[in-house]
């Protein structure tokens, strides 16, 4: 007879035997059949993610910190905070590392962010992908609609920043150029 050890679906304690022939127990029933005791399993932690593009940026990520640590002690968490600065685009931060190391060690219960660009520009969803497979959730503080246009114009200024800031010289002055002429005509629409 073929055994596997998987979390029961519903709350029963009984193993449940499948047509396969398969039984499911829980950890507590499998702790007792291979005679382990005083197992604790591993208690999920609450993370504060903050990020900011640039060190230009320090005060932004100190407010921002602080208003993510409010938000988390008024909700009663015991709480981390891990902080990065770099690009929303650059997938290689360290506290981002850090993050979805934690996470695929089912290290994570809960992320706090406070605006879902924080923790990634684009590719949101593969990280929403990643946390719903390994249980764990992601709370956005400020979880304001944005319209398409400011969404895109948002996008398209990230990406011009991030490569313009490869550039250097005259190039470099052109990118800052077309980054002021983006945020003004999209400003100058809006009156």
């Amino acid at each position: 007879m073929l055994y596997s050890y998987t979390t029961p679906t519903n709350n029963n304690t009984k193993n449940e035997r499948l047509a396969t022939g398969y039984r499911y127990y829980s950890q507590e029933q499998l702790n007792h059949f291979l005679g382990i005791k005083g197992i604790k399993t591993k208690t999920k932690k609450v993370i504060g993610y903050c990020r900011v593009s640039s060190h230009k940026q320090k005060d932004d990520l100190e407010r921002q910190i602080e208003n993510v640590k409010t938000y988390m002690f008024a909700k009663g968490y015991q709480f981390e905070v891990i902080t990065d600065i770099g690009s929303g685009i650059n997938y290689n931060k360290k506290g981002l590392n850090q993050l979805i190391d934690m996470i695929t060690n089912s290290e994570v219960e809960k992320i706090v962010i406070l605006y879902k660009d924080r923790l990634l520009r684009f590719g949101f969803e593969i990280i929403e992908n990643l946390c719903n497979k390994y249980g764990t959730t992601i709370e956005i503080i400020d979880n304001t609609e944005k319209t398409e246009e400011q969404e895109l114009v948002e996008d398209l200024i990230q990406i011009v920043t991030v490569f313009s800031c490869s550039l250097q010289g005259k190039r470099g002055s052109k990118a800052k150029k077309m980054i002021k002429e983006l945020l003004e005509s999209d400003t100058g629409e809006e009156n």
